[in-house]
């Protein structure tokens, strides 16, 4: 089914999340809320929330950067989402490659996208990741972010190694996802991976409470975050909090992640907040009541930081499609407040919208660390601290980087609210085994029953 507007309704296709059948289904506006809704032959209909309130939803959408181009590793057979591999029906190259380099982890944490953690996880070696990096470059070519992940890719003594490869091979940024415990347990682990090429690290940060994480990763891990922090600083490694947002669990300390940020800003490049999704090892049954979609944490943002941050600061995103993210960059004033890099319906003098490369390198850049004080002031701003518009992109990044915090969310798809025309734009692609690059949210998509369309197949 071809995507229309037939005025309150936009036609797409999805799955059944029982049996992972495709099926039609439709975003359906009744008032300022947005539904997907959806009808299986077998199990009848699904209706799940999408969009709450405001921003207007028609607004929102925009058209977005990046379009296919290179090889694609699979031919359409079964039709999306089937023939993932690349297949020709994708529309997006990858901005960002996710390589798992290991399935083990040293945590069992209650909330689990990648269901890790079992004493049955192994590590890749390290042929089978050289020859994953090759891909991503044979695919992509450098001018890509390359997450290293898992698991916990930490738990690997040789992992220096495999960011070194990485780097000799031509990747320019390289970021290491982490729950930061071998970072604030060995004082030197920051600066031997620092050594090794990393730029960046995506920290697991679910809030500034013991509690928080006692619930979503099974023990208090609030001391050892700050260590991992304060570690990174020391060892010029840049630090995104990537939190975990599960209702009624840390949706009340969402502002003060921020404030923190702000506080252990330049350390800290940037929050981006990950609501929860209904995939991997996850309790609930998802109900709409405890889906967080990207208004809320918009409007959370805003409330909790007493409007320091607007739900008008924030953008769609300029490269994936418009429902799956949003972003805002601020920068701080002098003598206080915090003004706004972007907004609405603009891309703003610091949207990492453009081309491919461009939009890679705006993100590399404000995710590394920070380079030394240079005592200079805003370069577009005046006295008051007010955007003057006086420099180029460039330019204004070089001078003020150091100073720049960038907030972003992404709804990532399950079972339940998958939408296809989104996964054909997605361009976080996990490097998977028999040659494939696989859409995240699709490569991590399981049925309520467990069955799994891709992850460890």
């Amino acid at each position: 089914m071809n995507c229309c507007d037939c005025g309150n309704v936009f036609e797409t296709e999805s799955l059944c999340p029982l049996c992972l059948r495709r099926i039609p289904a439709a975003r359906e506006i009744h008032g300022s809320d947005v539904f997907l809704v959806k009808e299986c032959p077998k199990h009848g209909e699904f209706r799940t929330i999408i969009w709450r309130s405001g921003p207007e939803f028609r607004g929102w959408k925009r058209k977005t950067g990046g379009s296919r181009s290179g090889e694609c590793q699979t031919a359409t057979v079964k039709g999306c989402p089937f023939d993932c591999g690349i297949c020709p029906e994708h529309r997006k190259n990858a901005c960002t490659a996710v390589i798992e380099v290991t399935s083990r982890c040293n945590l069992r944490c209650p909330v689990c996208f990648a269901d890790s953690g079992r004493e049955a996880g192994r590590d890749l070696d390290l042929a089978d990741i050289e020859e994953r990096y090759r891909r991503v470059l044979r695919i992509n070519g450098p001018d890509i972010i390359l997450q290293l992940s898992g698991g916990e890719p930490t738990v690997r003594d040789d992992l220096p190694a495999v960011i070194e490869m990485g780097r000799s091979l031509g990747f320019p940024f390289i970021q290491v996802n982490t729950n930061g415990l071998r970072l604030a347990e060995e004082k030197p682990y920051a600066s031997i991976l620092r050594q090794a090429g990393a730029a960046s690290v995506f920290l697991q940060f679910d809030g500034t409470e013991d509690g928080i994480y006692e619930t979503l990763r099974g023990r208090p891990l609030y001391a050892a975050k700050r260590r991992a922090i304060e570690r990174c600083a020391e060892n010029g490694i840049g630090v995104v909090l990537v939190p975990t947002i599960v209702p009624d669990v840390n949706t009340h300390n969402i502002g003060a992640i921020i404030k923190l940020a702000l506080e252990l800003s330049p350390a800290i490049r940037g929050v981006h907040f990950q609501p929860v999704g209904y995939f991997g090892r996850c309790p609930d049954t998802p109900e709409n009541a405890r889906r967080l979609t990207l208004p809320d944490v918009m409007r959370l943002i805003e409330d909790q930081t007493d409007g320091l941050m607007r739900v008008e600061d924030f953008s769609p995103p300029g490269w994936e499609n418009s429902l799956c993210s949003f972003h805002g960059t601020f920068l701080p004033k002098p003598g206080g407040g915090l003004q706004a890099l972007t907004g609405h319906g603009a891309g703003g003098c610091c949207s990492s919208d453009g081309e491919d490369a461009h939009a890679v390198s705006f993100t590399a850049r404000q995710w590394s660390a920070p380079p030394a004080e240079t005592g200079q002031d805003c370069c577009c701003c005046d006295s008051a601290g007010v955007d003057t518009g006086a420099e180029t992109l460039d330019g204004f990044l070089e001078r003020v980087r150091t100073r720049m915090l960038s907030v972003s969310c992404m709804a990532f798809q399950d079972a339940w609210n998958l939408d296809l025309e989104r996964a054909r734009d997605c361009c976080i692609h996990v490097v998977a085994p028999q040659g494939k690059m696989i859409p995240f949210c699709l490569y991590n998509l399981t049925s309520a029953n467990g069955e799994k369309l891709y992850r460890g197949k």
